[in-house]
C-alpha cells in the first residue's frame, strides 16, 4: 500500500478551530430533554401532524493522533451535534413523512424550532399527493437531494473508483463534463463543513481541491496509494473507516460552489417543472460507471412560480453526466450537511419522469 512520508505531508497546515467544549459539557440528561423538546415542537408545529417517528440528539466528540515510521506527526480535534425529527402527517396509505435537523458545531448552535418546522412542512406539503403522468420536465433539487447526487459524483472521483477503472470520468480529464455553471470541490479547510479537518488519515495536510471547475474535469481525490498508482501527488484525501483500516479515499467537504439565484428565484424561472423533496434507492439505483440512474421520488410541481401540488410514487431518470450538463442554475442557499456534502438548491434543464 505505502505509507506516507515528510515528502507527501508537504504543505501549509490549515489554521481551523473546530472543538466546543460545550458538546462534552452538557449534562447527558439536557440532550435528551432537547430530543424531546424537538418532538414536542414537531408535534405543535401544524395542526395535521399526528405522531413523531423519531426525535434524536446525537453529537460526536473526536480527537485524532496519527505518528507513522516515516516520521509523521500530526492530531486534530473536532466536534460535531444535531438534532432531527422524522414528523408524520396524514393516515394510513397517505400518510406521509417529513425531515428536519439542525447541525451545529456546538451544542448552543442547535435550534429546535428549525428542526421541527422542517420536519412539519415537509411532510404536510406531501399531503394528497399522487402520481405525476410520465413525461419530461425540468427538475429542481432540494438542498438534501442535491447532497446525496453531488456525493456519488464525488465517489465516482475518488482515486480508488479511477485507478481501478471503476468511474464514468475514466478517460475524460481536461474535458468539458458539466454546465458552465457547474464548480465542484472538496474544501475540508472550510470552519463551517461539518467534515473540516486539518489532516486527513494519513496525516497529510487538508486542502482545497478542484474537482469540476466551470464545467471542466480538472482533479481527482487521492491518498498516497492512489496517487502514486496514478503518478500524482496525494490530494490530503485519505479517510479511514477507524484506525485499524487502510485509508481510502474520499470528500471531506464536498460543494459546488453557490450561484446567485435564491430558491424561490430559481423556482420563478423553472416554468412548468417538477421539485424533488426526496430520493429513495440512490444508491442502488445508480451505476458508478456508465453514470445512468433510476430512482424514486416524492415532491411537488412546479408551476407558476412556487410550489404547486404534491406528487409521490414516480421515478426520476438520467445519467449523472447528462444531469451535469443539463444544471441550469445553482443556488445561493448553500446548506452544510452532516457528513462529506453540502447542499443547495440546483435546477436541471430535464429529466424523465416516470408515474401514471
Amino acid at each position: 500500500m505505502g505509507i506516507a512520508t515528510p515528502a507527501d505531508a508537504v504543505g501549509p497546515v490549515p489554521s481551523l478551530d473546530l472543538w466546543r467544549a460545550d458538546v462534552t459539557a452538557t449534562d447527558t440528561a439536557d440532550k435528551v430533554a432537547l430530543a424531546l423538546e424537538t418532538e414536542a415542537a414537531t408535534r405543535a408545529a401544524d395542526d395535521r401532524i399526528r405522531a413523531v417517528e423519531s426525535a434524536s440528539y446525537g453529537d460526536a466528540a473526536t480527537e485524532t493522533a496519527i505518528a507513522t515510521s516515516t516520521g509523521i506527526e500530526a492530531e486534530a480535534t473536532r466536534t460535531t451535534c444535531s438534532v432531527t425529527a422524522f414528523a408524520l402527517a396524514g393516515e394510513g396509505v397517505d400518510t406521509r413523512t417529513g425531515y428536519g435537523f439542525s447541525a451545529g458545531r456546538a451544542f448552543s448552535d442547535l435550534d429546535v424550532d428549525v428542526a421541527a418546522t422542517d420536519a412539519a412542512q415537509r411532510a404536510v406539503r406531501l399531503l394528497g399527493a399522487e402520481q405525476a403522468r410520465s413525461q419530461r420536465l425540468p427538475v429542481v433539487l432540494d438542498p438534501l437531494v442535491t447532497r446525496s447526487f453531488i456525493a456519488i459524483v464525488g465517489g465516482a472521483l475518488s482515486g480508488e473508483a479511477v485507478v481501478k477503472g471503476r468511474s464514468m470520468f475514466v478517460g475524460h480529464f481536461s474535458e468539458q463534463i458539466g454546465a458552465a455553471s457547474v464548480t465542484l470541490v472538496d474544501d475540508p479547510t472550510v470552519a463551517d463543513a461539518f467534515g473540516a479537518s486539518t489532516h486527513d488519515a494519513e496525516g497529510v495536510p487538508t486542502r482545497r481541491v478542484d474537482l469540476i471547475v466551470d464545467g471542466e474535469l480538472r482533479g481527482v481525490l487521492h491518498n498516497v496509494y492512489t496517487g502514486r498508482r496514478a503518478g500524482e501527488p496525494t490530494t490530503g484525501s485519505a479517510v479511514r473507516g477507524g484506525y485499524a483500516s487502510p485509508p481510502a479515499t474520499g470528500a471531506r467537504a464536498l460543494t459546488l460552489t453557490p450561484g446567485a439565484m435564491t430558491p424561490d428565484e430559481i423556482l420563478a424561472k423553472a416554468g412548468t417543472a417538477l421539485y424533488v423533496q426526496s430520493v429513495s434507492g440512490l444508491h442502488s439505483g445508480t451505476n458508478p460507471v456508465s453514470g445512468d440512474f433510476s430512482v424514486g421520488a416524492d415532491g411537488l410541481m412546479v408551476r407558476d412560480g412556487g410550489l404547486a401540488e404534491p406528487v409521490r410514487e414516480i421515478t426520476i431518470a438520467s445519467t449523472l453526466p447528462r444531469m451535469l450538463q443539463d444544471i441550469v442554475e445553482v443556488g445561493s442557499d448553500l446548506t452544510w450537511l452532516p457528513g462529506g456534502a453540502a447542499g443547495m438548491t440546483v435546477l436541471v434543464a430535464g429529466m424523465a419522469i416516470s408515474g401514471s
